[in-house]
């Protein structure tokens, strides 16, 4: 079977740009997109941008999943005008691929607080994509895919920064978008990674074993692009943006750019639920309900496999309802309620507590709705049911969630809130607990896998040596014999009623993840590609590929293990700042 696309020529054929052509150019900007300086931009939904290529650029990897998806030919990844154009270079891109990308502006809400002050000119209107340029729009198999480089260089949003994307993080967020597909969970996704063999800029980081909280070094980095896609990047600070221009009458047309960008939004994640022919106020209520459908979907998703989004502000947050933005992220190993993998997060963007984060998100999406309603009490109560229904909507995608984890047909809270304890005291790894959980083992033995100290040690760390580690042990025994019942798998239950064990054992196989990526797994990847060597960076993406699948011992031995204890409180892989 011969690829769809195999050239740059042939992608270019299939270009549709709807955000520039239906939607307004911010009329300050520059037509040719030297456009780089950063400044405030008042008005419109896009800016005019020309990406910075990175200097001598080499290819790094692609997604052969994503490629073969979309039709494209695997040759294309390495052809020299498909390196050209996703390492920053339009100048001899094929019409009708524009010379030119565009950056997006929006607002910021942290934990439903809306701020300005992080904006270098006290009024909000600097926040937007400092460092993302988007350079296609392109209609494939039906579906459109807008195009982004991560790292692509200034923009009027880049805050006197730099506008570059260090190797380091592009690894991280390459591999987690591919990684977070594979495992069942909406995200954008990853098409291309190219790096500089000569380009490099100065970051914070952490020294060699560091413990510190806060980067204590600064180093030089190569630099790097990488491509992620997505039906839109549209996200909640976008239409929070346009709102309060409206609320705060900053300029004429408003109100218009509030509807245009609402309508868009429903043109590109919903217009397969929406119906076009309906008056802007039943569109309104629809898109809301139906953005909360997928964000609380989104959130016990999140969960299920272990993620963190350790920075869920409402730039964060894509109105189509997938993961976007892998900067502070991470996936818990040591199981705890309140994990936090990024230094600047706080408990409100916790593990547990990203539910509660995501409502915060969902009031403001609201929010910015409201004066599309233009004080019409009937649909502002709808709207405010709407909202005020989230919490309820998450709570049984949650309960649904936990119920599949333990293989249960129904949510039992008494067994949940039982285990959630014994995990915490007793420190368990979370993939690695529910899988061999998913195997139904008979006793607690198989269990110890999964957990960071040894119940027979004498000393296993404060919260064992606390407790009667027999005691511990007993507890665990009694949730099993619970568990066991509840399945009907127990001796003491009845065989004929009973579901087999291999149908709830391969159910629980297929939510809960044998492989994970592992901060600690990620390091030792992106230390070695600053080097040159791709090896290891393409064995990991290989493995987190295919989360769910039995794969080599080889594999098993080096991936499906516990985070070595010596690496428990090192800066970088524990726990880092901001990635950059």
């Amino acid at each position: 079977m011969t690829s769809e696309v195999s050239t740059l020529d042939d992608l270019a054929q299939l270009t549709s740009y709807s955000l520039m052509d239906a939607l307004n150019r911010d009329p300050d900007t520059t037509v040719n997109g030297e456009d780089h300086a950063p400044r405030q931009v008042f008005s419109g939904h896009y800016v005019p941008v020309k990406p910075t290529p990175i200097e001598n650029p080499v290819y790094v990897t692609h997604s052969k999943t994503f490629f073969h998806e979309l039709g494209f030919a695997d040759s294309m990844a390495t052809s020299q005008d498909f390196l050209q154009m996703f390492s920053g270079d339009l100048t001899h891109v094929p019409e009708p691929i524009r010379p030119f990308g565009w950056a997006t502006g929006y607002a910021l809400s942290i934990y439903g607080t809306e701020y300005t002050q992080q904006c270098p000119f006290q009024t909000g209107n600097g926040y937007g994509d400092g460092r993302a340029i988007s350079v296609l729009e392109a209609v494939i198999k039906g579906q459109r895919w807008e195009m982004q480089l991560k790292g692509g260089g200034r923009t009027p949003y880049c805050r006197g920064a730099d506008g570059r994307a260090v190797l380091r993080s592009s690894i991280r967020e390459f591999l987690a978008q591919e990684h977070m597909h594979a495992l069942g969970v909406p995200t954008s996704r990853s098409l291309s990674l190219y790096a500089s063999t000569t380009e490099q800029v100065r970051r914070p980081w952490y020294s060699d074993g560091s413990t510190s909280s806060e980067p204590d070094i600064v180093i030089n980095e190569p630099v790097a692009i990488s491509t992620r896609v997505a039906p839109s990047f549209i996200r909640v600070g976008q239409l929070e943006l346009f709102a309060r221009r409206v609320v705060n009458h900053a300029h004429e047309n408003a109100m218009d750019e509030l509807e245009k960008i609402v309508l868009h939004v429903i043109d590109r994640e919903y217009a397969d639920v929406i119906n076009n022919n309906l008056n802007i106020e039943t569109k309104v209520i629809l898109l809301a309900k139906a953005f909360r459908e997928r964000l609380t979907s989104l959130i016990a998703n999140w969960i299920r496999v272990g993620y963190c989004q350790g920075n869920f502000n409402s730039d964060n947050c894509a109105v189509g309802g997938f993961t976007l933005d892998y900067g502070p992220f991470g996936f818990c190993e040591a199981f705890d309620p309140v994990y936090q993998p990024w230094i600047g997060g706080g408990r409100h963007f916790s593990f547990f507590n990203q539910p509660a984060a995501a409502a915060r998100n969902f009031a403001m999406f609201c929010k910015a709705l409201q004066p599309l309603l233009k004080g019409d009490q009937h649909y502002l109560s709808e709207l405010e049911d709407v909202q005020q229904g989230f919490a309820n909507v998450i709570q049984m995608q949650l309960e649904k969630m936990w119920a599949a984890k333990l293989g249960l047909e129904d949510y039992n809270e008494a067994l949940f809130s039982e285990l959630i304890s014994l995990m915490t005291l007793t420190t368990v790894d979370y993939t690695i607990f529910f899988r061999e959980l998913s195997a139904l083992p008979d006793n607690i033995e198989p269990l110890k896998k999964s957990f960071y100290g040894d119940l027979n040690a004498s000393e296993n760390g404060t919260k064992l040596a606390n407790s009667n580690a027999q005691d511990i042990e007993q507890h665990w025994s009694a949730w099993l014999d619970k568990w066991q019942m509840l399945l009907g798998i127990s001796d003491k239950t009845d065989t004929n009623q009973a579901r087999p064990r291999e149908t709830i054992s391969n159910q629980m196989k297929r939510v809960n993840p044998k492989y994970i990526l592992r901060e600690w797994q990620l390091v030792a990847a992106y230390k070695k590609a600053a080097e040159g060597e791709y090896t290891l960076l393409h064995e990991l993406q290989n493995v987190m590929t295919q989360p769910y699948a039995e794969q080599s011992k080889d594999i098993e031995e080096k991936y499906y293990r516990l985070m070595p204890t010596e690496l428990s409180d090192i800066g970088g892989v524990s726990h880092y700042s901001c990635s950059s």
